[in-house]
């Protein structure tokens, strides 16, 4: 099926079962030389299974995956030296300096002579952290926590990284600044494969994949996710959301609602016509209305979207989001 040697990336019908749970179900994908994508869903949705399976440390129970150009089961040592992986959570030596660490990585990675050496002071300068360098990992904050980790995957060059949610638990502007150093490694050339949980992150991306109890249920570019929506997008600030809410479902043209905060998002089949019927009615129960608006969907509203339309189409697993 994908016989381009563009794609770095290619997996036919991966899947992994642990007992009678499928964490990951048919995932064929293909991932372009340099592309940036981001990987998508809610908790339990098999990102971090596939990111495991793809960086050659599980393997899959049945189907294939080939990442640059090796075979994930029978020539993971091949892919382990051209990949760099990044889990979730701070796994170095905290009790270590952030020399320190950098230094054992350069060890593990039989990194020598003056290259090492050139190559720990490029990566302390890259990451932000060369005024850092004696402090111990366990002392550093979380966002550059996430860029001492980033550094020690950057030591040996590799030309795939995986980074399970990167960004979970820091403060927006550490955030920002790791996107930053992203951005500089994709334009070096270097393909990334990310999971995320933040929508800003996911519009980032070159494609992104919406992963849903193990399955992969739209891949695309952000632009074409955001128009796959069905309808057109009002949004409003009613005095009584509950109230507002139910009164506005049983009204005719109304496809979906979504609440953000004190803010109903709600899609209507058009919403210049729509627009007067909604809020006529809600004003018509007592309940006003401020900051109407008819924005474009996002993609949390429209990933939002394509998870409802796959539960509803399925009752199998609109139960299953039930009971968790």
């Amino acid at each position: 099926m994908f016989e381009d040697n563009e794609f770095i990336i290619e997996t036919h019908n991966l899947t992994r079962k642990f007992k009678h749970v499928v964490a990951v179900n048919n995932l064929t994908l293909a991932i372009r030389r340099g592309e940036v994508f981001g990987l998508v869903g809610p908790d339990g949705a098999g990102k971090t299974t596939t990111i495991r399976l793809l960086a050659a440390i599980m393997d899959p129970t049945e189907g294939s995956a080939r990442v640059a150009g090796y075979d994930t089961v029978t020539q993971s040592e091949q892919i382990k030296r051209r990949i760099g992986y990044m889990a979730q959570r701070f796994n170095l030596y905290r009790d270590l300096t952030v020399l320190e660490n950098l230094n054992f990585y350069a060890d593990v990675y039989e990194i020598r002579g003056p290259e090492r050496q050139e190559r720990i002071e490029r990566l302390l300068e890259f990451a932000r952290l060369t005024e850092f360098r004696q402090r111990r990992a366990a002392h550093l904050s979380g966002g550059m926590q996430k860029k001492l980790a980033l550094a020690c995957t950057l030591i040996h060059k590799p030309e795939i990284i995986f980074l399970d949610e990167p960004t979970t638990g820091v403060d927006p502007v550490s955030r920002r600044e790791f996107w930053d150093i992203l951005a500089d490694l994709h334009i070096e050339g270097v393909t990334l494969f990310i999971s995320t949980p933040y929508m800003d992150e996911a519009e980032r991306c070159s494609r992104v994949g919406l992963m849903f109890q193990g399955e992969l249920i739209v891949c695309d570019t952000p632009e074409a996710v955001k128009g796959m929506v069905t309808g057109d997008l009002l949004e409003l600030r009613p005095s009584n959301l509950r109230r507002a809410r139910r009164l506005i479902a049983d009204l005719p043209g109304v496809l979906e609602i979504q609440t953000y905060g004190d803010l109903l998002h709600i899609f209507v089949d058009d919403a210049a016509q729509r627009q007067a019927t909604v809020t006529t009615a809600l004003a018509q129960a007592g309940i006003s209305v401020t900051g109407v608006r008819t924005p474009r969907p996002r993609m949390e509203e429209a990933f939002i979207s394509l998870i409802r339309q796959r539960m509803e189409a399925d009752p199998t697993a609109q139960q299953v989001e039930i009971q968790q």
